[in-house]
């Protein structure tokens, strides 16, 4: 497997931890690599999702880092719950 090209936030992941972390972002969208990579090329920047997803992961970084503990708290599932757009509020009371 040839080293991975244009990593900006998952610097230093490569080979199966790469492939594992994007099987959980896969997993917690509900979508396929496409979503977020141009089908063959999947260093390339073209496909604007990919650059919202580095938008993200930031997000969840750096609210993660406010934690003293040093663990992860929040991650892309904590509000994807496997849908590619997360709900922001629960659903209408019957």
């Amino acid at each position: 497997m040839p080293p991975p090209k244009n990593l900006q936030i998952l610097k230093g992941e490569s080979g199966p931890q790469l492939i594992g972390t994007m099987r959980a972002f896969r997993t917690a969208l509900g979508v396929q690599c496409t979503f977020c990579h141009v089908q063959g090329d999947f260093a390339s920047d073209d496909n604007p999702m990919k650059g919202t997803a580095r938008m993200m992961l930031t997000m969840a970084r750096e609210i993660n880092m406010k934690f003293p503990d040093g663990k992860r708290h929040v991650s892309c599932y904590t509000c994807h719950r496997g849908m590619m757009i997360p709900e922001t509020e629960p659903p209408a009371a019957q």
